[in-house]
């Protein structure tokens, strides 16, 4: 029985002192299949534990509905991480930030007007309870306490940038003891007095996250935490992208020269990321810092960290493991690896499918009911308050003319939406781009107005968690607030309703004039299932929208960047025909995409 310890200013594992060097991997990022080599990598590179979130919205997705398997059986990748021999650290805090969606907090807790998030609020202790009481005996067993591989989790995550509500730290401490939590418990938070001063709970571990400056963050640490061992829990060796922005990286010599100012100050130090995957379907968070400057994250988690976005060594894996190496070696002590453990498994390589033609099209607009069930509603409610969490919502109302042309205003949108009058596209609005508007005028017999309006991932960091999607207060045309709203809900988890209609050959090599919302349809063909690989989906002449390969939701993509591929890992293809389906919001040069083997993330 490993029971890691503290002991002074070091870690006790098993009796013995251990430096813990541990490398994030998200199981809810990556496709089932590929975790235990993604972790064979880790331990290959020379970490001894491995180190993952748990998204509570991907666990409990509606009220009392819970869902532990493919992607999110957590307890199945904590037993490949024991079985590798690697320690696991489990960070199941109700909020992980994470870059993930609504910073993993359930969509649905914005249904209540009246909840507050991350504090003492009655409503919400009671929604995590119900969830710790699901949860938490799953991860019982698997605590090296009972035999299993995790020695620690984490109360609450980096609650110092958030709230002071010491009561609310406390409450969860106590709800994962009281449930069998019989590890090391520990808090993380950014090296600053404020943080470590609201994000710490008194007789645990406090820790610290961060990309550089070791010797100041230490100090700071040190002067909150006299004598415990010292940890980086978040060692931010690459950052992820916004929509619009450039792609970011770092150089893999600067890693490793942050890496060993922390291991020659005897610090732990837990790699974020080690492994960043794929923010698969509609889990993209967003940073909003200020209210009016809303910014969206990418699909691709790639990170820029150890392994790529498909799994493979990158120059910070090999930069890295040299500093392993020469720091202490391989030998088997201490939970260190032997020089046999330290053998990469076979690359799974990756391969260009070439070009596939969409030759069918089924529109968006003239098949809302095939989608969803018409709601009725005098005001435009938000997704939450439909039971919706992510992808698009219609509303549509009916405007009595004859008008003179006025703006029309949306209170306020959330985030991105298309606006229809009689079926052709007026204009775009955009969450905090105010030079954007959109007016008409209405003619005598009158006019349909559709405003279709794209969730594009809730808050997931900051003072603006709370986030509510779709039109989230009122529509005016000109002062006058219009009422009497038909919606749909378009999650789009099941496109099996469309009907599609075979492409013209003038409509599939020329982009249409009227711009609207079209499914495109098309097939990959497999001959060998033994030699399939890894592939990219590359867009070109596209210009945003989502796409499914076999029904699974690859994710966005969006002709601004800095991503132009969508990864596509081997096991979402099969051996005979592939059904590609492409929603595209504005219209394509081409109706047709490229499978390549080279990612292209800007």
């Amino acid at each position: 029985m490993a029971i890691l310890m503290v002991q002074g200013s070091q870690f006790i594992l098993d009796g013995k002192p251990v430096q813990i060097l541990s490398g994030a991997i998200h199981y809810f990022r990556v496709v089932p299949e590929y975790w235990e080599d993604r972790l064979l990598k880790l331990k290959a590179c020379g970490f001894n534990t491995v180190e993952t979130y748990v998204p509570w919205n991907m666990h409990e997705p509606q009220p009392g509905e819970y869902c532990f398997e493919g992607m999110a059986d957590v307890e199945q990748f904590i037993r490949l991480a024991g079985d590798a021999e690697l320690h696991v650290i489990v960070r199941p805090s109700p909020y992980i930030c994470a870059e993930w969606e609504f910073g993993g907090l359930p969509s649905w807790l914005l249904a209540d007007d009246h909840l507050r998030l991350r504090c003492s609020d009655s409503a919400f202790l009671a929604h995590v309870d119900r969830y710790y009481d699901v949860l938490l005996p799953k991860l019982k067993p698997l605590l090296s306490t009972s035999g299993g591989p995790i020695i620690a989790l984490q109360i609450e995550n980096e609650y110092g940038s958030f709230g002071n509500d010491a009561s609310y730290l406390q409450y969860l401490r106590d709800g994962m003891v009281r449930r069998g939590m019989d590890v090391l418990l520990f808090t993380s938070d950014g090296p600053t007095d404020h943080m470590l001063q609201a994000g710490s709970v008194s007789g645990h571990l406090a820790t610290v996250n961060f990309g550089s400056g070791t010797e100041w963050a230490f100090a700071k640490l040190r002067e909150y935490q006299a004598e415990e061992p010292l940890m980086c829990m978040e060692f931010w060796n690459g950052w992820f992208d916004h929509w619009g922005e450039s792609h970011h990286t770092r150089e893999a010599e600067d890693v490793a020269k942050v890496l060993e100012e922390m291991l020659e100050a005897g610090a732990s130090v837990n790699f974020y990321m080690f492994h960043g995957g794929t923010n698969f379907a509609f889990y993209n968070g967003a940073n909003c810092q200020q209210k009016d400057q809303y910014e969206p994250t990418i699909t691709s988690y790639d990170y820029d960290s150890l392994l790529s976005e498909s799994g493979e060594p990158t120059a910070k894996f090999y930069a890295v493991r040299e500093v392993l190496s020469r720091y202490r070696g391989f030998e088997k002590q201490d939970g260190y690896c032997e020089k046999r453990d330290l053998v990469l498994p076979e690359p799974k390589g990756t391969a260009s499918y070439g070009r596939v033609e969409l030759a069918q099209r089924a529109s968006l607009l003239q098949q809302l009911d095939a989608l969803a069930v018409k709601i009725q509603r005098t005001n435009p409610e938000p997704m939450e308050k439909l039971g919706q969490d992510y992808g698009f919502i219609s509303y549509q109302t009916r405007i009595s003319g004859p008008r003179e042309r006025q703006e029309l205003v949306v209170q306020e949108v959330r985030d991105r939406a298309l606006v229809f009058v009689d079926g052709l596209l007026q204009g775009v609005l955009e969450r905090g781009n105010v030079a954007a508007t959109v007016s008409f005028e209405v003619p005598a017999e009158g006019a349909e107005l559709l405003i279709l309006v794209e969730n594009m991932g809730r808050i997931n960091y900051g003072p603006y968690l709370r986030d509510p999607k779709g039109i989230t207060e009122g529509v005016r045309h000109g002062f006058q607030f219009l009422y009497d709203w038909t919606i749909h809900c378009l999650p789009m988890t099941d496109l099996s309703g469309l009907s599609y209609a075979v492409l013209s050959e003038l409509e599939s090599s020329a982009r249409t004039v009227k711009e609207e919302p079209f499914f495109y349809r098309g097939s990959l063909h497999m001959e060998d299932v033994s030699d399939i690989k890894d592939t990219f989906l590359r867009l070109d002449g596209w210009t945003k929208g989502v796409a499914f390969v076999n029904g699974f939701n690859l994710g966005r993509y969006w002709n601004i960047g800095p991503q132009q591929t969508l990864y596509v890992p081997a096991p979402l293809l099969r051996q005979g025909e592939n059904e590609i389906i492409i929603f595209e919001l504005h219209g394509t040069e081409d109706a047709a995409v490229m499978f390549v083997d080279q990612p292209d993330l800007g």
